[in-house]
């Protein structure tokens, strides 16, 4: 099990506990080059800045007692965004029908980023739509991917 999967496992019960579904942990880094260690929650009526002052600082708490992460990084809680990353096979089974951006940690079919609409999700293999058609990539390839949010479609539903 890697860093992310461990902090993942340690962070679930917590999330979940104050009523959040952890939606995910990626570490990336920030505009000076230091460890973020970011935690995407989410809630049926949205995250709001105070959801992510909760649970930031319960996750907090958590991580200086049971201090899983050598050195120091920045921790970051945030809501998935209209771009949400996907994490998980049940992330994309749930969004099936959606545009994604994905890049793989290895070439495969020639290439390492696509993107296409989500077909579905047969055994550990994500069938996906491209415009040189269908492709399944296996899941454990996908190095990171995001929905692409469809933003005429969102202001078509404000105007309503």
């Amino acid at each position: 099990m890697n860093q992310t999967e461990a902090l993942t496992q340690l962070l679930q019960p917590v999330v979940a506990g104050l009523g959040y579904e952890l939606v995910g942990v990626e570490w990336c880094a920030d505009t000076r080059g230091r460890r973020v260690l970011r935690v995407y929650i989410d809630v049926e009526d949205g995250v709001t800045v105070d959801d992510c002052e909760i649970v930031s600082q319960q996750i907090s708490a958590l991580l200086d007692v049971e201090d899983p992460i050598p050195g120091s990084y920045l921790l970051e809680v945030s809501s998935p965004g209209l771009d949400r990353p996907l994490f998980t096979l049940d992330h994309y089974r749930r969004f099936v029908g959606h545009r994604v951006r994905l890049n793989l940690s290895q070439p495969r079919v020639g290439r390492r980023r696509f993107s296409g609409v989500i077909e579905g999700v047969a055994g550990d293999r994500i069938r996906l739509r491209t415009v040189d058609g269908l492709v399944s990539l296996p899941f454990e390839d996908i190095d990171k991917a995001r929905l692409v949010p469809d933003y005429q479609a969102i202001m078509k539903g404000r105007r309503q």
